[in-house]
């Protein structure tokens, strides 16, 4: 179920018709409202929230046929919750009087292209009103003329109706949800300086701030559950192995000190969970107030330098949460950065809503040529690594899930949504995973990193929010693959890191020219020092989303035919690129105040 406060939204949908009675509308009830529940199958027979739940559709009592109708459909998707809204027709309409008005929900409309009725007709003069009217709005048109009677949704149309709805409910989800950040800015990251007004303006996002000194408070005081601190010490001490010692003897802690740190970190993941979600357990032994969380559907926490320089680090809490298990079994994935980059879990947060899977947080650290890796090891790489490859390194906060030790049905490595993990599978991902103590000269504190070595090949996407003054937010993407390089190779790569933390080694899909022309061009350009890597190949969808909240994609590799935006978008200039930058300019953010 979700742990979230507010109802999970709801897809609705619009069948418009021709008003004229006497014979216009009446040969048209059918076939317009089939087209409605066609696609509502179709939504409902393929989606799932990242929480599990089945997403619903909603459909307008009676067919619209002009202003008062629109007003009752308006009126039940209010009551419903709805937050998509698609309108779908065979025929010509009165435009205007049947549009759906709402600035703030993600709209769509559905041209049948037949030659019986003007599906197609209407479609454009619809598409017209929404710009006119400064409503962005998607136009989803068949390639193919279809029968009247014929009830099947092509192919094309079926991949603009998905990708439309999984964008709109993406944005659905955010909206008054909240961004807990822990502690504040780290070490001099920009996407640490927490950006309230980005956050509310472009995703409908609050920003709650909770000094880290919350959390020694509540270990101090007892603020969590007793008992499931035990359950949870037991699995970890189970499941969660040593590494090697990499520090030097006079750094190395004594047994009585690991244990407390493996008890510290144990009880950071329960409060900062607590913080986020709430807890009723808090209620029953006198803490009303820290039981009630704080709605957050992702989070981020500081941790360097001032909390880890004193206390252990936060890569365990990192790395579980942000996990589709721990020892309560298998669950929805938290989203949670590490050094409370904001920017990254925004990222992150797109990708886990996108493809209900859990997401990983990595530096972008190390390119390595060919010739390189060819001089430092004696070994030449080979297949789709050939070109070179990005080390992908962070300390310890990745999911397990990124181990790639969960399966598909042939045996491909994959990242699975929760409720299709097994068992098996998170034991595997425990048993391929280490955690070596932190290494003393980056955490005094102490603390334990994750570490394991991610399986290829898994169809990745690497995506960045960054904010640029004068511009504000835009995106970029790559997609790519993980790769699996040979243990002769890899250990010494990953040794010249840090041999404590989790490595993914990556190669981006190149191209013949731009930030794609070669692995290089994908590193020097990249716009921070983090991404956020989602399994899957979810560019395509990345872009849509992208416009709905107004935020340009400044760099990407995603097929140009692939690529939906509102139409109007079609009227900011004939280069894509720029007149993505042009229309989110003109609209500026979804929530922002014009």
């Amino acid at each position: 179920m979700s742990r979230l406060i507010g109802r999970l939204p709801k897809v609705g949908i619009r069948p418009v018709i021709d008003g004229r009675e006497d014979g216009v509308r009446e040969s048209l009830e059918d076939q317009c409202m089939n087209m409605a529940k066609a696609a509502a199958k179709l939504i409902e027979e393929n989606f799932r929230f990242p929480s599990g739940e089945k997403v619903e559709c909603v459909i307008a009592d009676t067919n619209i046929g002009g202003v008062a109708e629109a007003a009752m459909c308006a009126d039940k998707f209010q009551r419903e919750g709805v937050g998509v809204s698609l309108t779908v027709t065979p025929a010509w309409c009165y435009g205007t009087e049947v549009m759906d008005t709402d600035p703030l929900i993600p709209k769509a409309v559905w041209g049948f292209n037949g030659t019986e009725r003007p599906g197609a007709v209407y479609l454009a003069a619809a598409l017209a009103g929404y710009s006119q009217k400064g409503l962005p709005a998607f136009g989803i048109y068949g390639r193919d003329v279809q029968d009247a009677g014929d009830t099947n949704i092509p192919e094309d149309v079926k991949e603009k109706l998905l990708r439309f709805v999984k964008s709109s409910l993406a944005v659905a989800q955010m909206k008054g949800k909240s961004y807990l950040s822990i502690g504040y800015s780290s070490m001099g990251i920009a996407g640490s300086m927490v950006d309230s007004d980005f956050f509310q303006d472009y995703l409908g996002v609050r920003t709650e701030f909770v000094e880290s000194i919350e959390i020694l408070r509540r270990m101090d005081e007892g603020i969590y559950d007793q008992e499931e601190f035990k359950k949870a010490l037991a699995w970890t001490k189970k499941n969660c192995k040593e590494g090697v010692d990499y520090n030097s003897e006079e750094k190395k802690a004594d047994a009585k000190r690991k244990e407390q740190e493996w008890e510290t970190v144990v009880k950071m993941t329960l409060i900062c969970k607590d913080m986020m979600i709430g807890n009723p357990k808090l209620k029953e032994i006198g803490y009303n107030e820290e039981s009630l969380g704080r709605n957050a559907i992702m989070g981020g926490f500081q941790g360097q330098r001032q909390w880890t320089d004193y206390q252990p680090n936060a890569d365990f809490t990192e790395s579980i949460l942000n996990s589709s298990f721990d020892w309560n079994g298998i669950r929805e994935a938290f989203v949670f950065a590490t050094e409370n980059d904001s920017l990254n879990a925004v990222s992150m947060l797109f990708g886990h809503l996108l493809s209900n899977r859990a997401q990983m947080f990595s530096d972008v650290r190390t390119y390595w040529s060919p010739e390189a890796v060819k001089r430092v090891t004696g070994k030449e790489l080979t297949g789709i690594a050939e070109n070179g490859i990005i080390h992908l390194i962070n300390s310890g906060s990745t999911t397990l899930d990124a181990t790639g030790q969960q399966s598909d049905e042939e045996g491909n490595p994959v990242m699975k949504p929760f409720w299709e993990i097994t068992e098996e599978e998170v034991q595997k991902c425990l048993d391929n995973t280490q955690w070596p103590q932190a290494i003393k000269t980056y955490f005094r504190g102490g603390g334990y990193s994750s570490q394991f070595k991610t399986k290829g090949i898994m169809p990745l996407t690497m995506s960045r929010v960054n904010i640029v003054k004068g511009i504000g937010p835009v995106l970029q993407i790559a997609e790519g693959w993980s790769v699996e390089l040979p243990d002769d190779i890899h250990a010494v790569l990953d040794k010249r890191t840090n041999p404590t933390w989790p490595t993914t080694w990556f190669v981006p899909r190149l191209s013949e020219k731009g930030n794609f022309k070669d692995v290089y061009s994908v590193m020097a350009n990249w716009g921070a020092n983090h991404g956020a890597i989602s399994y899957g190949h979810i560019g395509a969808d990345l872009i849509t989303l992208a416009s709905m909240l107004r935020i340009p994609v400044n760099m990407h590799n995603v097929d140009e035919d692939n690529i939906f935006r509102p139409s109007v978008w079609n009227s900011f200039g004939s280069e894509k690129e720029g007149a993505d930058y042009r229309a989110c300019k003109n609209y500026g953010p979804l929530y922002g105040i014009k």
